[in-house]
């Protein structure tokens, strides 16, 4: 009996400690930066960043897989005058393939490209021929200035992600607006996403990144209204909300408020656990690199159950 009682001790013990040592399997949001990228935003916060980097990150994390989001859509970006545009996306692009199959059995990257651009849907189908990027496409609404109220730019997004449907890509989306240019952000933007442009990609995942905002903090209240509506559309199960998904990529942070930590546990509940996807952003300036952003994301008031189930969730793209 004794035997038997140490033995359970021990087995206790063993599962307490390996609950608490939970880590993701997989960080479905990390950019790498190409010398060019550097060169263009020419700030001390954005250094270049490649494929050994991020893996050293991972590695100090014990997160076994990442996902590569390409920011060539940067060079699209409308208040910039890039000469030769395109061919700088493409490059990029092509940079971050490189990455990804320096370590194809724990890298996957997405191209990137702004969806309002000419070129758009043509990088779309060159990407879709890349092994390394076949699988999705990174969108950033902010920094390609989409404004979802907008028809000629609803117009313009239905064409791309009837094409990316067509190719089997993925769409991971920042969707919040522009802060700096004070766009329109809110319940409004939510359903045209829903009611106009989940109903073009029935067949592929959507990840909607940072929860519908864009980090750092969860202090961003057009934000969590955008993420109100998606929720309740996941919730009521709205047609086309079947594979919505949703990354947590830097909205929590070291000095993330109780109040801000409750409301964010509500989000992961209403839109449910096994639609979560745990995500880092970039290794850039005050960002948190990986194992700091997972142990400031388990101060969310979530059971050890939930945040052990974040952890598993891997999306396909990974598999």
């Amino acid at each position: 009996m004794k035997r038997h009682l140490i033995s359970f001790a021990i087995a206790f013990s063993t599962a307490s400690l390996s609950s608490a040592q939970v880590t993701p399997q997989a960080d479905v949001h990390q950019h790498a930066f190409s010398p060019s990228i550097e060169a263009l935003l020419a700030s001390p916060a954005v250094k270049a960043l490649d494929a050994a980097d991020i893996i050293a990150l991972l590695d100090q994390a014990g997160i076994q897989k990442g996902l590569l989001l390409s920011t060539a859509y940067m060079f699209g970006r409308p208040d910039r005058n890039v000469e030769n545009e395109y061919a700088k996306v493409k490059a990029e692009n092509d940079w971050t393939s490189m990455q990804a199959a320096r370590f194809p059995d724990r890298l996957r990257a997405f191209c990137g490209v702004n969806p309002m651009r000419d070129y758009a849907v043509e990088e779309l189908a060159r990407c879709a021929k890349d092994p390394q990027l076949r699988r999705g496409v990174k969108l950033h609404f902010g920094n390609s200035d989409v404004q979802l109220e907008n028809p000629e730019h609803i117009a313009k997004l239905k064409t791309f992600f009837r094409a990316a449907n067509e190719h089997r890509m993925a769409l991971a989306i920042h969707m919040r607006a522009s802060i700096s240019k004070k766009r329109p952000y809110g319940a409004v933007q939510a359903r045209a996403f829903i009611e106009q442009l989940l109903p073009m990609v029935p067949d592929v995942d959507v990840q909607i990144a940072h929860l519908a905002g864009s980090g750092p903090g969860y202090v961003d209240p057009p934000a969590d209204e955008v993420m109100g509506v998606l929720a309740q559309a996941v919730a009521n199960r709205e047609p086309h909300t079947q594979r919505l998904y949703f990354d947590v990529a830097s909205v929590a942070n070291k000095d993330i408020t109780d109040a801000d930590a409750q409301r964010l546990a509500n989000r992961l509940r209403q839109v449910g656990i096994a639609r979560v996807l745990y995500g880092t952003d970039s290794a850039a300036g005050d960002n948190l690199r990986p194992r700091e952003s997972w142990a400031a994301f388990r101060r969310i008031p979530l059971t050890e159950a939930e945040f052990t189930q974040i952890a598993n969730n891997v999306p396909a793209y990974l598999r």
